[in-house]
């Protein structure tokens, strides 16, 4: 079993400039899972380089609001809603809100910095 508290994870600076809290990895996990899952934070008015990731993934907001643009086509998100985006899809997520925007992703197989693509 593996217990991870918010409280006790640090926030790293994501290459996409995001505020980024790894809860579940493979490297920091004793269950053997092959998915990562992350908190991201980003301020009001800025938004995530343009990038890709070889892997999967789903984002699901926690809170705010935010367009994530996935091959150029926009899809605005809220609290609750989630989305898929595929493997090596073009991607950006930014903040159209006015309190942070807080969103979990689920990466599978595990995100590894030599998978993603930073495109701008």
């Amino acid at each position: 079993m593996s217990i991870k508290r918010s409280s006790e994870i640090e926030s790293i600076h994501g290459n996409e400039e995001t505020e980024i809290k790894q809860y579940f990895h493979p490297h920091n996990t004793l269950n053997g899972i092959s998915y990562s899952l992350a908190q991201f934070t980003l301020e009001p008015g800025k938004k995530s380089r343009n990038h890709k990731i070889k892997s999967s993934e789903i984002y699901y907001v926690l809170e705010g609001e935010a367009i994530l643009k996935i091959d150029r086509q926009p899809y605005q998100l809220g609290k609750d809603d989630s989305i898929y985006v595929p493997p090596m899809s073009e991607q950006f997520i930014e903040n159209i809100g006015t309190t942070n925007l807080r969103f979990l992703c689920i990466v599978d197989p595990a995100w590894k910095p030599e998978n993603e693509i930073i495109l701008s």
